[in-house]
């Protein structure tokens, strides 16, 4: 009789209504504490290891997920049988049958988790491959995004080893077919209906186990480096974008072109500036004699420079001024400074003062 098929939510020890973090968290934990090389004196936690990976592998994919839930309904799995080999029903029971292939594309939980090696036996096989691409945020000031800089970071990186081309073996030392994975170098978590092909994580899938490991990368296939990259910010850039630097990812396996670093901008707020589309807006006070009389007054700009704005008699509180071109930057085109003045109304007057206002409502027919 077929085994019944695991309940994957129990795997993880989550609740089948929980979200894709508590899912990731719940999976990261456990990955931690049974993965093979945190427990070299306990070899069954290997078994563990696989099963917590396989549940996660179904349920951290959205559209896998909500198959799986579809499924799930159907008594606990327990009426389904795969869809190919001997137990493949027909009739009824067969119209019930299921194919992981359907489940879609699901991420390679292993290299994301644990930094497992990228590149399996097969990617080899072809030969050079692109590398992966990078993505990195950059927190920049505001009038950096306005007016455009250059930025210096520093990026970690994990690429193949370039001693072992990821080989994890050291130099002429040669390796030896696993013997989890009989060379393969993809193991299949679980059975039946949900049979997941993922990569062994004995040789990481490299299908060979090194008779010597390489020193560089102490068997890992790859390493850790940092570089550090001059950033050109474009003038107008706006929180939350994305700049694509070419060739700046990680390096290519087998001698394949890099992959590509994207830059994320986070733009920190200003004290005295706020943005709408290309216009820089701010709010400057005046007092109560300024907005009676007229005034003039000097405006700050996003360049630091003092601009003069005459106010004219009976300006109002909330009245906006343009300053024509000391705005944003955007390619050809060039925003405007908007000056909100605010109005102050003094919270105390002195006997004097008070007398003048008075003297002034009286002649302006002000009091009621």
């Amino acid at each position: 009789m077929t085994a019944r098929p695991k309940d994957y939510y129990q795997e993880l020890g989550v609740a089948q209504s929980a979200s894709d973090e508590e899912i990731k968290k719940a999976y990261r934990a456990l990955a931690k504490k049974y993965h093979p090389d945190a427990n070299p004196d306990k070899p069954d936690v290997g078994e563990r290891f696989k099963a917590i990976s396989e549940a996660y592998t179904v349920l951290s994919d959205p559209e896998s997920r909500k198959k799986y839930d579809q499924l799930r309904r159907f008594g606990g799995l327990g009426g389904f049988r795969p869809s190919s080999g001997p137990s493949a029903g027909t009739g009824p029971e067969a119209e019930r049958s299921f194919r992981f292939e359907d489940l879609g594309g699901i991420g390679d939980i292993f290299s994301t988790i644990f930094d497992f090696g990228k590149r399996t036996t097969a990617d080899r096989q072809k030969g050079p491959v692109r590398g992966h691409d990078v993505e990195y945020l950059i927190e920049i000031p505001f009038k950096t995004a306005v007016r455009g800089g250059k930025v210096t970071i520093n990026v970690s990186l994990s690429e193949e080893c370039a001693t072992c081309d990821g080989t994890g073996a050291a130099p002429g030392a040669g390796s030896d077919p696993c013997s989890e994975c009989h060379g393969r170098g993809m193991v299949t978590f679980g059975q039946g209906t949900f049979s997941v092909p993922r990569p062994c994580p004995a040789c990481m899938g490299r299908g060979q186990i090194p008779r010597e490991v390489c020193s560089a990368c102490g068997g890992r296939g790859d390493v850790s480096s940092r570089r550090r990259i001059a950033v050109t910010v474009p003038a107008g850039v706006d929180d939350g974008s994305k700049l694509r630097i070419p060739g700046q990812g990680e390096r290519g396996p087998g001698g394949g072109r890099p992959g590509d670093l994207i830059v994320r901008f986070k733009v920190h707020e200003d004290r005295f500036f706020t943005r709408d589309g290309l216009d820089l807006v701010c709010e400057v006070p005046i007092n109560v004699a300024q907005a009676l009389l007229g005034s003039r007054i000097r405006v700050r700009t996003v360049d630091n420079k003092k601009i003069v704005l005459k106010i004219p008699p009976g300006t109002q509180s909330g009245t906006t001024f343009r300053i024509k071109g000391q705005g944003v930057e955007k390619g050809e085109r060039t925003g405007d400074q908007l000056v909100r003045i605010m109005v102050g109304v003094p919270e105390d007057l002195s006997d004097e003062g008070r007398e003048a206002v008075e003297r002034l409502a009286e002649a302006e027919g002000l009091r009621h």
